[in-house]
């Protein structure tokens, strides 16, 4: 009689809604199977979801048995493409609850593409552009618009050790709008850093004072729901590639048609307009989301965006947040707990230990016995070396990385005016601008189809780090 593993026996009495989740562990043989046969334990679901074989499969039938053609005409292949990517629209309105009379779903590459519509759309003269530290980069590069248009760009930070806002203060910004143009809010409804799920009351609290606000639901949604019939951001930025692998090159923005009224576009292109003239030197945009969509569209691949959508349905959030909130429990207790035989601490959690309002990425740093903090590009070639997949570096989100490493803005503005700064800024010319401080860090993460064995296996390459 084989002996019960003693440590599923102690992650099952801590977390015991967890065999309820099985129906994930089932789909895994089948429709993951490439995991386990490939002997890979993947944890970078923030970088980028995985996709279930039966989506490809759904997706080539589709392509197999039907003629698309390019939507931008009246043909029958024409009228056949135009009519899925217009049923996939509606179902990507109807998998966020979004009513189809407040809100549009306009298909862009992926969420930087979406962010960079409203970016140079906002009508920023005069404005105000608000916004965390804890942001993506593509957030972050809409200030470069607000900067050029003459906006005030002003940034809320965030404390550690649990890297959240200081209300306190964001209150005081929200309560001064510009009373001479229009103000923007932008923040991530979960953090791509460290995990953290903001509040999503900010949103009714900033329209209370006249603020419109971007929501960056991009690390969001791949394992929690966000119903737009409860909360009403003016702006949401999604890749569907992160909830659910394929196909990549898709995003969204959805955006109530209020909001987008206000924008407007810096120039036209193919497919976005309904009349244009040469020698009249006229354009004329089309309604709707048509005007925001440059050129043609990627009408092959935007039907497996519903197919994907539609698997996400078929599991249900509920068991997705189940699951990840048990193993992101158990890699945060095992992880905070180890030692190296003097005492010192293994790894170093920057974000919340606990899984109160965080999702499932954990970022760490790993220090040896002398408290030196471990490259986490040394750290990365380690778990290649065994077949994890991780992430590290900053991710995109320098404020938050600022924070979490502790560089400060001084030695930040030697590094952008030493010599030669205008024209080229290395990691390595970085990290001696910082002292030799650690300049990125390790993300963990934990998604949908993670397994107790996955995070044993990490936790087993951690322990490898002690001495």
């Amino acid at each position: 009689m084989t002996r019960p593993d003693p440590e599923l026996v102690a992650f099952l009495k801590a977390y015991p809604a967890y065999p309820t989740t099985h129906i994930i562990d089932d789909l895994r043989s089948v429709e993951y199977a490439r995991l386990d046969a490939g002997g890979h334990i993947y944890l970078d679901y923030t970088g980028g979801g995985l996709y279930a074989e039966s989506q490809l499969r759904r997706h080539s039938r589709l392509l197999s048995e039907h003629v698309f053609g390019n939507p931008h005409s009246s043909n029958p292949s024409s009228l056949a493409a135009t009519q899925l990517v217009e049923h996939a629209r509606e179902y990507v309105l109807k998998f966020f609850n979004a009513d189809p009379d407040e809100y549009l779903a306009i298909f862009t590459p992926n969420a930087s593409g979406a962010l960079k519509l409203v970016g140079e759309s906002y009508p920023f003269p005069n404005g105000r552009y608000l916004l965390t530290f804890d942001n993506h980069n593509s957030v972050n590069g809409i200030r470069e618009f607000a900067h050029a248009r003459g906006a005030d760009v002003k940034y809320i930070p965030v404390a550690l050790p649990d890297m959240r806002v200081d209300e306190s203060q964001l209150d005081r910004e929200l309560a001064q709008p510009s009373q001479n143009g229009y103000n923007l809010f932008a923040y991530p409804a979960q953090s791509n850093f460290s995990s953290v799920k903001h509040p999503l009351e900010w949103i009714e609290k900033a329209h209370a004072h006249g603020w419109d606000v971007l929501l960056d639901a991009a690390a969001f949604v791949p394992t929690s729901q966000l119903d737009l019939g409860k909360v009403k951001p003016d702006f949401v930025p999604i890749s569907f590639y992160k909830m659910f692998g394929y196909p990549t090159g898709i995003g969204a923005l959805i955006a109530r048609r209020e909001a987008l009224a206000k924008l407007h576009r810096p120039w036209f292109a193919g497919g976005t307009i309904t009349v244009a003239s040469v020698q009249g030197g006229k354009y004329y945009l089309a309604d709707g989301a048509s005007a925001f969509e440059d050129g043609t569209i990627d009408y092959l691949n935007i039907p497996a965006v519903e197919i994907g959508l539609k698997h996400i349905e078929s599991i249900g959030y509920d068991v997705i947040q189940e699951r990840v909130h048990a193993l992101t429990g158990w890699l945060l207790e095992n992880l905070t707990a180890m030692r190296h035989s003097n005492g010192v601490q293994l790894a170093r959690v920057y974000g919340p230990t606990k899984t109160e309002g965080r999702g499932g990425a954990v970022t760490v740093n790993f220090y040896d016995r002398e408290n030196n903090a471990f490259d986490h590009r040394f750290i990365e070639q380690k778990a290649n070396e065994v077949n994890i997949s991780l992430r590290t570096g900053c991710f995109c989100n320098p404020g938050a990385g600022e924070v979490a490493l502790g560089i400060s803005r001084v030695e930040l503005d030697v590094c952008f005016t030493q010599p030669g700064h205008e024209d080229r800024l290395s990691i390595d010319d970085f990290r001696l601008c910082i002292d030799g401080k650690s300049s990125g860090a390790v993300r963990i993460s934990v998604g949908m189809v993670t397994n107790f064995k996955d995070v044993q296996e990490l936790l087993a390459f951690a322990r490898s780090l002690l001495s």
